[in-house]
């Protein structure tokens, strides 16, 4: 794979071996950064939304094409969650024997590959320097801010111990390659079939992640709109985007092509085609998913209260990543269509379009809108160029803030705290609740109104009430109402006839319930975690 191959001298050795192999920069960091990061999320229990990836694992267990609820013993007709990526899980569950939560660990590894496969392959068409993929990707993971910023799709060290299991980090691995394709595509002016191919993996991450596909496509067209500009004027010769002192890439890559021939306004109409053919398939392949289809998520609002939060202290939890705004303004002066730049500044107005709107949802590429920045100054100071002062400058304010961002923020995902000198912020470390389920039986109705557990207990193949989240396949309404009904269930007002209503009604076997609630006179207490003081408790008669 590009920028991750190995590399073989081939001068001869005194003692006669001959050819020596000698790994690249990104070869012998990537592998050395796959292997703690792996390590890394390893080792941090079930916590925050790994139950629900887990729950859905386990649904299409039961039943491939009809899956249930994820949370929830209901009809899972319509759910987001069951992507082509949860899919090919189930069917390593089944084909392995490995629980839901054990496919979502191991997913973990085998995505964080694709996403280095993937950055390495982007950065390579944006120049060929060997150690420009290194440095976007330690840019990419440190440079965020001082103050956490925690979620999915948030690619910092810290986050990245939670959420590598994800379909948001798959969807935004296979984004990276998608980048990577249009680049290509846009340099050598490939034909249809390869305008296919990157239009089919675009709506594959659309039905993966949809609002990663949001970003997905920004960054496509940032590679797309300089091509077709340069077509509709007739031709001209392409701008380089890189730094003039570069060593040339590949004709494949679109800031080394050469100068383009006088086009007809035929040629012109065909470039523009090919990306409108991109397009179509995208939306083809998004619409024909037997599962739910993503273009009815568009203006979907239930889950904007969520993603409020995503707008607050963002200058806490994103500054560090300014610092490649002088080399983004850099590539502008170049170029003013320079990818990167065209990415940026599109990302900003969805993300303002996000806060001014009320959709509060496309806050979520707020994690990707600093990738420009991040991979502007990489290139930047890999650049085969002379360094003179305001180069020098950058690389000591970027060595600080990474040292800032480092020991601030991210140590605590890749140090243990036995080898913890000095207390860093480690990852969130949630309880267990394998003791509960143990007890339970598969597709039995729990109810709890604890933050932990609703997200967690779903995860070993059981139901909610009222499931902790918002999904398509069921009315907010109907959601909101079980809500309420837990609480009243809860109540210590409640009387017998209430709750008797409320367990037969949503054939509720089980309570789990934190120590200072009230156990109801009807339930019997079965075990209790020495950890948290929760009690399980069995209603309605199970035996």
């Amino acid at each position: 794979m590009a920028g991750w191959r190995r590399r073989v001298s081939l001068g001869a050795t005194a003692s006669g071996f001959g050819r020596l192999w000698r790994p690249s920069p990104c070869l012998l960091l990537g592998g050395a950064f796959w292997l703690v990061m792996s390590l890394a999320y390893w080792r941090v229990p079930i916590c925050c939304d790994f139950g629900q990836h887990a729950a859905v694992v386990e649904r299409l267990k039961d039943d491939l094409l009809h899956p249930a609820h994820p949370m929830a013993d209901l009809p899972g007709d319509g759910s987001a969650y069951y992507s082509p990526y949860a899919v090919a899980q189930a069917l390593l569950a089944e084909g392995t024997g490995l629980a839901g939560w054990q496919v979502v660990k191991v997913s973990g590894p085998l995505n964080l590959l694709v996403l280095l496969t993937g950055i390495a392959r982007f950065v390579r068409v944006l120049t060929p320097r060997p150690w420009a993929p290194v440095l976007a990707l330690f840019a990419m993971v440190l440079l965020w801010g001082t103050r956490m910023a925690w979620w999915s799709g948030y690619l910092g060290l810290m986050s990245m111990t939670g959420n590598l299991g994800y379909p948001s980090t798959f969807g935004i691995a296979l984004m990276f390659w998608a980048w990577a394709w249009a680049g290509t595509a846009a340099g050598d002016r490939r034909g249809v079939p390869t305008h296919l191919g990157l239009g089919a993996l675009c709506g594959l991450i659309l039905l993966i992640h949809p609002i990663t596909s949001v970003a997905a496509v920004i960054g496509v067209t940032a590679f797309a709109l300089p091509q077709v500009a340069r077509a509709l004027r007739g031709g001209g010769t392409a701008e380089p985007q890189g730094s003039p002192a570069e060593p040339q890439a590949s004709p494949a890559e679109p800031h080394r092509s050469p100068a383009e021939p006088q086009r007809s306004p035929k040629g012109a109409l065909k470039v523009a085609s090919l990306w409108v053919l991109t397009g179509l398939t995208a939306l083809v392949v998004a619409a024909t998913w037997p599962y739910f289809n993503p273009l009815t998520l568009v203006g979907d609002q239930s889950v904007d209260w969520i993603h409020r939060q995503l707008y607050t202290d963002m200058p806490e939890r994103f500054w560090l990543a300014a610092l490649g705004l002088p080399a983004l303004y850099w590539r502008w002066r170049k170029d003013r269509k320079d990818p990167l730049v065209v990415m940026f500044a599109l990302d900003c107005a969805v993300v303002g379009y996000g806060w001014l709107s009320g959709h509060y949802t496309y806050g979520r590429i707020l994690g990707l809108t600093l990738v420009p920045l991040q991979f502007a100054l990489a290139i930047e100071l890999a650049a085969a160029r002379p360094w003179g002062t305001r180069r020098a400058a950058l690389a000591g304010a970027t060595a600080l803030g990474a040292f800032t961002g480092f020991f601030q923020i991210q140590a605590g995902a890749v140090v243990p705290r036995t080898l913890d000198p000095v207390g860093f912020a480690q990852p969130p470390r949630w309880p267990d609740y394998g003791w509960a389920a143990a007890h339970m039986d598969r597709g039995d109705v729990v109810l709890t109104d604890s933050y932990r557990p609703m997200r967690s207990v779903p995860a070993f193949g059981v139901n909610l009430v009222a499931p902790a989240w918002p999904d398509a396949s069921l009315a907010e309404s109907v959601r909101n109402r079980r809500l309420d009904e837990v609480r009243r269930y809860l109540d210590p007002a409640s009387t017998p006839a209430e709750r008797a209503a409320v367990v037969e009604r949503y054939h509720v076997r089980w309570l789990l319930l934190a120590p200072e609630q009230r156990l109801p006179p009807e339930a019997v207490a079965v075990t209790w975690s020495p950890r948290t003081g929760e009690i399980l408790a069995r209603v309605g008669g199970v035996a």
